[in-house]
């Protein structure tokens, strides 16, 4: 048997979620968080009473397509030229500094 009480899901406790992600609000942030969420919830709850029967569902307002162009394969620039522009450069190569011990 679980111990939790049943959720609310009318309700969204601001102070909790506040905890979850460790913002530190006064009682009187809470209050005001609260109120305007319960408004928001009250919003939201609208779209229930609308008649959405014929209406596909969709995750954008229009259609989107991505624009991708072929891949094709190009020579690369010469190491020279790259490791002309490195502060830093050892047997070719980049040098960088040590960030593990």
């Amino acid at each position: 048997m679980s111990d939790q009480k049943p959720v609310d899901v009318d309700k969204v406790d601001v102070a909790y979620v506040a905890r979850l992600a460790r913002l530190y609000l006064t009682d009187e942030e809470v209050k005001t968080f609260q109120d305007q969420m319960e408004h928001v919830v009250g919003y939201v709850k609208k779209i229930n009473e609308l008649d959405l029967s014929g209406v596909e569902p969709t995750s954008h307002a229009v259609a989107v397509q991505n624009v991708l162009r072929e891949d094709v394969v190009k020579e690369g620039l010469p190491r020279d030229v790259v490791l002309a522009n490195a502060p830093a450069t050892v047997s070719d190569q980049f040098q960088v500094p040590k960030i593990v011990e």
